[in-house]
């Protein structure tokens, strides 16, 4: 009975969705448990390439069941749009999706919140937060006094919650905005409209907590798929320059109701190189020509924001520590082909901190403001990646470097990606996936 996580083990974007849209051939259900419509997954099916940032990866394999549960914040826009998308795209099997009726849910509050608010640090360096209301919805959610669930939208008391979180949001957001500026909320036009959107979605809504434990206990074959990256978690990332839920392999079961028992496998996902988005230290970027070279030849360009990620070189010392939270077993190694053509790599393999060494990762941001990385120097290769099928078509620069990944993070390699479609991944070992379809 395969219970398995799919993590990302550094700031999100390390291309967690081709990976899980693979494993789904080996699924009977694939879960979203965290994060919300911030998180933003490729996948590339033949000639089709589809963005999804809030429906499950899995969504693209008929025959799967896909579950958004209760750990997770929940737009009813955006899942409508995708919804509309591949039912227009023939993608047909949105039947066999589940939406939690624990999930909590975004309204136009939450937006405005996420406007107004200061999203910076006390130093005024910016978080980098979405703007997306995933912050003011988890606030709200912990908060509990203005928490609206999905189950909450097919009640009596729904209308009445509306008009109480409407007026307590006016009062707040009208102090925050300037004289003659601030719009104040509907609470009647929002009623209508999420009652809309809540008969639109009731043939989706289900009990996923029952669902999954019954599912579990039967011995289905689940596949969890975690959003942004580990670094990104909001109890153990780089606080408080992180997202607003669990991102690392700790947040599996809390997220989805599922305990750790029935989880047997997890994979970490990890980018040949390192990006983020946003604020925060970033002890291995490269402000240079370099880090422009592999911003334009991986396409760092956020699939939900467009922003521009900060590109740098591997640091193991982040990923060794990531892989360690969230238990890896083993690790993906991703866009290994954006690496070709470099004059040289580098992987960062310690920190140098006040003239210590250590390969402790810092648990405070100020302190990893002050690492210097301690970088190791590899032979690059100069051949096209994209073509390869087998460990056998690579250059041997491109297997030393996969292969001294592995031995300073601590976990074997499973898989090697060198392009975005399915059949641009190369099975290591006895991975099933050797058989993928493209």
């Amino acid at each position: 009975m395969p219970g398995t996580c799919v993590i990302g083990l550094q700031w999100g974007d390390e291309a967690k969705g081709k990976i899980v849209d693979l494993l789904t051939q080996q699924h009977d259900i694939v879960v979203r448990y965290q994060g919300g419509a911030n998180a933003g997954h490729t996948v590339v099916v033949g000639e089709d390439v589809y963005k999804l940032s809030l429906l499950p990866s899995g969504v693209l394999t008929q025959g799967v069941t896909c579950v958004i549960a209760g750990g997770v914040v929940f737009n009813p826009v955006k899942a409508i749009e995708e919804l509309d998308e591949l039912l227009a795209r023939n993608v047909d099997d949105c039947d066999n999706l589940k939406l939690s009726d624990r999930i909590h849910v975004i309204f136009p509050w939450h937006f405005a919140e996420d406007r107004v608010f200061d999203s910076n640090t006390s130093d005024g360096e910016n978080i980098g937060t979405t703007q997306r209301g995933i912050g003011p919805c988890y606030r709200d959610k912990v908060g509990r006094s203005y928490a609206i669930r999905l189950g909450d939208l097919y009640r009596d008391t729904f209308r009445k919650q509306v008009q109480h979180n409407t007026e307590a949001k006016n009062q707040v957001l009208a102090a925050m905005v300037a004289e003659g500026q601030f719009e104040p909320l509907d609470a009647d036009a929002i009623y209508k409209q999420y009652c809309e959107y809540a008969e639109r979605l009731r043939p989706y809504v289900a009990d996923t907590t029952e669902y999954l434990l019954s599912s579990a206990e039967a011995g289905k074959r689940i596949l969890f798929e975690g959003a942004q990256g580990a670094l990104l978690d909001v109890d153990h990332g780089t606080y408080p320059f992180v997202t607003s839920s669990n991102s690392s392999g700790v947040g599996v079961s809390n997220g989805s109701g599922v305990p750790a028992r029935y989880i047997n496998k997890v994979i970490g996902i990890v980018k040949a190189y390192t990006t983020r988005v946003g604020g925060g230290p970033f002890p291995v970027e490269l402000d240079n020509e370099i880090g422009q070279q592999i911003r334009d030849q991986g396409n760092e360009y956020g699939t939900v924001t467009k922003r521009p990620r900060r590109c740098g070189w591997l640091d193991t010392v982040a990923v060794r520590y990531t892989s360690r939270l969230s238990g890896v077993d083993s690790i993906c190694v991703m866009l290994l082909d954006v690496l070709s053509g470099l004059p040289e790599l580098k992987i960062c393999t310690a920190y140098e901190i006040d003239g210590k060494r250590t390969n402790i990762f810092p648990s405070h941001v100020d302190d990893l403001r002050r690492v210097k990385p301690i970088y190791e120097t590899m032979p690059s290769w100069q051949e096209d990646l994209t073509q390869a099928q087998s460990l056998d078509d690579l250059p041997q620069a491109a297997l030393d470097y996969v292969d001294r990944v592995s031995q300073l993070v601590g976990v074997p390699v499973e898989m090697v990606s060198v392009g975005p479609a399915r059949s641009q991944t190369i099975a290591v070992g006895s991975s099933p996936l050797v058989t993928a379809k493209s």
